[in-house]
């Protein structure tokens, strides 16, 4: 390996990692009852918090033109709000290590909604890629034996809704920009943006959940699990810079590995032949549908002075 990847490589892990964990740690802030308003709303505040920090290190101010809040609020509802939402919800019911799996989903949602957009051109292989994504979620709702409980089918759609909108969150950065943000201060602002949107929507819905000690497991979970979103997304940007977009990609593998991983590690979780199956099918997929070296990245850094259209 060049030298000059290590670093990247060790990124890569560690971010792949990283955000695998997240998904054991989510199944955890929901095992007592936490609801997805709730959950939401102290994962963007404390991510807010980290950034903020971050951004004062970095002597950044917040951007307040129309622009930089309309980016924000794409990415708090887009690429926050309604997906975390939705996966606190399925995560619930189905287990850890299948949500990530079905969050490799991004790029197959992604490419049909580039060709919508006009921003990517049919290919063959990324159709193909396509399919098999398509017959791996069929192996995973057809079989009876796919899944510990058959009830929990229902809720795999729910779990599919949140790569559809960051598929979507990706198109709508590489066909608008972010009008000259960097990717820390897009999730900075989004963040600070989707705590005052999901703080009225947890209070509403009695899902406020109090910060006063004594604090438990779920409340350690989502602590840990929103720290450990913020790292490994630094860290994923940190990679695009060093190494590029299409190296830092990669890390979508990574995800779903260490997402199964982390799951029978610290959930015990088993998985039927089945599963395994749509597993096998479903990475292949990821890796035909994968963008092209000319793919921004998710929330990637635009050209100096880009702005939206």
């Amino acid at each position: 390996m060049p030298r000059t990847l290590i670093l990247p490589f060790l990124a890569l892990l560690l971010a792949g990692a990283g955000w695998g964990l997240t998904q054991p740690l989510t199944k955890i802030a929901v095992s007592e009852g936490y609801r997805q308003f709730g959950l939401v709303f102290w994962q963007v505040t404390i991510g807010a918090v980290a950034l903020g920090i971050l951004q004062a290190v970095r002597r950044r101010r917040i951007r307040r033109d129309a622009a930089a809040l309309l980016v924000y609020l794409q990415i708090a509802l887009v690429g926050t709000v309604i997906p975390n939402s939705a996966s606190y919800e399925a995560i619930r019911h189905l287990p850890s290590g299948l949500v990530s799996v079905l969050l490799s989903f991004v790029p197959m949602f992604a490419f049909p909604i580039a060709l919508a957009f006009r921003i990517e051109r049919f290919v063959l292989t990324r159709l193909l890629g396509l399919c098999l994504g398509l017959a791996g979620v069929l192996l995973i709702v057809g079989p009876e034996a796919s899944l510990p409980e058959r009830a929990m089918v229902a809720f795999v759609p729910l779990a599919l809704v949140a790569p559809f909108f960051y598929g979507l969150e990706s198109n709508l950065i590489a066909k608008w920009g972010t009008a000259g943000l960097d990717p820390v201060d897009a999730l900075f602002g989004a963040s600070v943006l989707g705590s005052a949107i999901t703080f009225p929507l947890a209070q509403a819905t009695g899902q406020f959940i109090d910060p006063r000690p004594p604090w438990t497991l779920p409340d350690m979970a989502l602590l840990a699990a929103s720290l450990v979103h913020v790292t490994a997304y630094c860290l994923y940007v940190w990679m695009v810079g060093r190494a590029g977009a299409l190296f830092a990609v990669q890390v979508s593998y990574l995800v779903t590995g260490f997402g199964v991983f982390w799951a029978m590690l610290l959930l015990g979780e088993v998985y039927s032949g089945w599963v395994w199956a749509a597993i096998c099918l479903m990475l292949l997929g990821v890796f035909l549908v994968q963008p092209g070296p000319g793919t921004r990245a998710l929330a990637g850094a635009p050209e100096s002075g880009e702005k939206r259209q």
